[in-house]
């Protein structure tokens, strides 16, 4: 009797219940101290596994505050400036907000048959006249003649890193606006960190191929691809995985929402759209890249302090069920008191949650 009730309390896999979902929740709550928001803990656990990082541009790396930062017109022509304003007042795009506060104080006008255009802008018809605001690609669509001049001042935009918006009838470009979003502070330090860590970077933007190859030499970023549509985002993410890669995908945007379900990691920044935060596994509160490799850091440390609460726990049970049942009496005579296996039994359960509180002090 003495042996069997040593044996069951001994067995009692408290320690074995506890050693992976106090190293989570310690770590989730380290995570939550740092300003790093993670939903569930198999996102915990496979960040360390990221070996692919995919990056949005605007609002990720940059800022997310564009300014418009100069307006050629057609020669000097700014008569339809009104209706590049009522266009832009019912986009919902970013850009687009820049371009209503630099022309605050110009007059709306009616327009019809507004038509966002994802990706690539929006359109809207005036006077029987159909307008478009947007990128290249939808001029080039629409068969839109661009002036040389415009075209030189928009060339020279685009290597100064600036995003540069069309505006045109149905027949020819009317302006183009240079558009300014700086980098954060924080992003070159935070790219150069995870490249140190071994991790591929990609930056994939709808912007122009101009500014995406600035921006890309200016952090530091290896790999990029401009003018990309919401979709090809999450088929890029696709792609990497399919090369055996575990990509975590990091955006702020609608437009991102489809590629951060696609990734295997998917991280928001907390200054995006709710759209983002809501689909990605995790979210950095203030938006900023550094949290991306503690983030990693935190996940190894989680994920090896699992380990070391396992093993302690299995030696704790491979040890004490034989002597429990007495595999020491044939040679000493030694039986163990169920008090004392019991206090062995909470010993092991303290020292695989005092382990995992260990997590607290780490860096």
């Amino acid at each position: 009797l003495v042996v069997a009730v040593s044996v069951l309390i001994i067995a009692c896999p408290c320690a074995l219940g506890l050693a992976t979902p106090t190293a989570i929740m310690v770590g989730v709550g380290k995570g939550a101290e740092k300003g790093i928001l993670i939903k569930d803990a198999e996102s915990l656990e496979l960040a360390r596994q990221v070996n692919a990082i995919v990056l949005d541009k605007t609002g990720t790396i940059t800022e997310g505050r564009p300014e418009v930062t100069g307006i050629q017109w057609l020669n000097n022509d700014n008569a339809a400036e009104s209706i590049l304003l009522s266009i832009e007042k019912q986009s919902e795009h970013p850009l687009a907000d820049a371009v209503v506060k630099h022309l605050g104080g110009v007059s709306v006008t009616a327009l019809s048959a507004f038509d966002s255009i994802t990706g690539k802008g929006a359109k809207a018809d005036h006077n029987d006249e159909t307008y478009f605001v947007g990128n290249k690609k939808l001029l080039a669509e629409n068969n839109i003649t661009v002036a040389e001049q415009l075209q030189q001042q928009a060339d020279e935009w685009g290597k100064q890193a600036k995003t540069v918006i069309w505006f045109a009838d149905s027949k020819q470009a009317l302006a183009v606006l240079a558009i300014s979003d700086k980098i954060k502070e924080t992003s070159v330090a935070a790219i150069r960190q995870m490249q140190e860590m071994g991790i591929e970077l990609y930056m994939l933007t709808g912007d122009n191929e101009a500014t995406a190859k600035a921006i890309a030499a200016q952090t530091g970023i290896k790999h990029y691809k401009a003018e990309v549509l919401p979709q090809q985002k999450a088929d890029f993410v696709k792609d990497l995985q399919q090369q055996g890669k575990v990509v975590a995908m990091v955006g702020d945007g609608i437009n991102d929402s489809t590629a951060l379900v696609t990734a295997d990691v998917s991280i928001a920044m907390g200054k995006g759209s709710d759209i983002a935060m809501d689909v990605a596994k995790m979210t950095i509160i203030s938006s900023d890249l550094t949290k991306i490799p503690q983030a990693i850091r935190l996940s190894k440390q989680t994920v090896a302090t699992i380990k070391q609460n396992l093993f302690w726990a299995f030696i704790y049970n491979l040890i004490g069920i034989p002597v429990a049942a007495g595999i020491l009496y044939p040679v000493n005579g030694f039986l163990l008191n169920p008090m004392i296996a019991g206090a062995a039994m909470a010993l092991s359960s303290v020292s695989v949650v005092s382990n995992s509180l260990r997590l607290k002090w780490k860096k």
